[in-house]
């Protein structure tokens, strides 16, 4: 199993597990809404493209060891209501180790972006992956900042990544 995976982890609402080819179409109405890409220049235009091309990124992750999304799936429904994990990235030619989160349109504004990254900011510090995490959010992304910050993270720095203007965000073990 890949390092970074939190594969078999919980929280209070949410089980984290491995990403499957069969939860495409559950993930697929994120591209749908426009609100969820608006701020990352890049993406394929077509939603089953970019969806594709998400989740061959994912699995060329797990193969690599490079962390990963995982699935979260809502204790309560068994629905999945997001991803999130920890992937290795390289911002300004540094190794980072970033806590990447998604929510579905449908379960925004419900406390699970910050839920399931502050379970992986737990997990990597328990784990000794790294002395800092970070996350990499583009400088309109509000919400996502919101979670950054209450996951205990300050903004670090500004810079561009994958031709995208993104704010740093880090959090020191403590």
């Amino acid at each position: 199993m890949p390092k970074y995976l939190l594969e078999n982890e919980s929280t209070d609402r949410l089980l984290f597990r491995r990403l499957r080819e069969s939860d495409f179409n559950d993930w697929l109405p994120f591209y749908f809404n426009p609100r969820s890409t608006q701020f990352w220049e890049g993406l394929p235009t077509d939603p089953m493209e970019a969806c594709q091309t998400q989740f061959d990124r994912i699995f060329e992750r797990y193969e690599k060891d490079l962390g990963g999304m995982n699935a979260l799936i809502q204790k309560e429904s068994g629905k999945l209501v997001g991803i999130c994990g920890l992937l290795v990235q390289e911002v300004d030619n540094i190794q980072e180790l970033e806590i990447g989160y998604s929510i579905l349109p449908e379960f925004w504004l419900q406390g699970f972006a910050f839920e399931a990254a502050q379970k992986c900011k737990e997990f990597a510090f328990q784990n000794h992956f790294s002395d800092s995490l970070i996350s990499i959010i583009h400088i309109n992304n509000i919400p996502s900042q919101k979670v950054a910050f209450k996951n205990g993270m300050f903004l670090d720095k500004t810079t561009a990544y994958k031709d995208n203007p993104v704010h740093i965000f880090r959090v020191n073990q403590g």
